[in-house]
């Protein structure tokens, strides 16, 4: 897996909530996407907007489905909501 403490942290976080192994594969996934994109910024410094701005590109430019967009935002969802306890992302501070 991955070096990056924060993943570490998100992916214990799921193992102790006994998230099954895919889901968690695929959500850290999407998160170290979603971060990588957005040039490593931590996720509390990111908006909706920010939210918006990859979930369109994944539409866009990756040309990605529907059920693709839709794991991804369940990814973002699970990190803002359950893990960063931030469950309304206009919330977050930038």
């Amino acid at each position: 897996m991955s070096s990056s403490p924060f993943l570490r942290s998100v992916r214990e976080f799921m193992l102790v909530r006994r998230y099954s192994l895919r889901t968690i594969k695929s959500y850290l996934y999407w998160i170290k996407y979603y971060v990588v994109f957005h040039k490593k910024q931590y996720p509390m410094q990111l908006s909706a907007s920010e939210v918006e701005s990859f979930l369109t590109f994944l539409v866009v430019d990756r040309n990605v489905s529907a059920a693709t967009q839709s794991i991804a935002l369940n990814a973002l969802v699970f990190l803002y909501g359950k893990f960063l306890n931030q469950p309304d992302i206009r919330t977050v501070q930038q």
